[in-house]
Parts: structure tokens; sequence; C-alpha cells
């Protein structure tokens, strides 16, 4: 309600914010009060690019339609599209696809050859031939 109120009472400050904050420039909307007299190019270019980048279905020919017909509707649905995508979505119980695998070894095997480089201070820990054997926990 507040957009379209907004779109009412001063229809050029909305299109101008609602401008920005697609990224374009503030000033774009007002090249249509200067050269948009039959199909306000700026509104329309806005518009079909809103379209785009968030993939809702429509043609090219609905957005000069609606452009020309009432500009101020368009800017307010484009408005409100963008008020949409800024808000945080939450997902109540997302679908879930969960694969587990087990690993075949899951043992520690040092690969041969690396540098293994430990700060100053620290001693390397001592490695024993058999990786089964050493370990945290003493063998039983």
């Amino acid at each position: 309600m507040s957009i379209c109120c907004f779109g009412f009472w001063c229809p050029w400050c909305l299109m101008c914010t609602t401008s920005q904050e697609f990224g374009e420039c503030l000033c774009l909307p007002l090249l249509d009060m200067c050269f948009g007299a039959i199909i306000p190019a700026a509104s329309y270019s806005v518009r079909s690019a809103v379209r785009e980048r968030y993939h809702i279905k429509g043609t090219m020919c609905d957005d000069c339609c609606v452009v020309t017909c009432c500009g101020i509707c368009s800017w307010c649905q484009i408005a409100r599209e963008l008020k949409f995508r800024r808000q945080p979505q939450v997902f109540v119980n997302p679908p879930v696809n969960v694969t587990y695998q087990t690993a075949a070894n899951t043992s520690y095997q040092p690969v041969a050859g690396m540098n293994q480089s430990y700060p100053p201070g620290y001693a390397q820990p001592p490695m024993s031939p058999n990786p089964q054997s050493g370990g945290l926990y003493p063998a039983v």
C-alpha cells in the first residue's frame, strides 16, 4: 500500500528511487519526462531488465503495453518486486537430498615425500611404521 501511495502522490520520486534500488542511475526515469512522449523508453528498459534478471514470465510486448498505458502502475510493480527480492526468505523444511558415503580406509596415512612444516617450538610427531598400531589410544 505504501508503494502505491508513494507512486500516486510523487510518481517521479518513486521512479527515481526504484531505479536507484535496481542499480541504475537515479535520474534515468527523468529521461522519460524529456524524451518519452509516446513510449517511455527508460521505463520500458528498466521493466524489461527487472523481468529478465529475476526470470519473470512475460514478453516485451506486454512490457511495452503496460509501460505505455499505465506507467505509474508499472513502476509500482517494479518497486514491489524489488522490495520482495530484498526480504530474506525463510525456507521451512527444505527438501534434503543427502547421500552418505563411507570411506574405504579411514586411517591416517601420510603422503610420502610431503613437506610438513611445523611452527618453531613445536616438535614433529613421531611416525610409526604401521599407522594402525599408533594413535591416541593405547593398544589393548
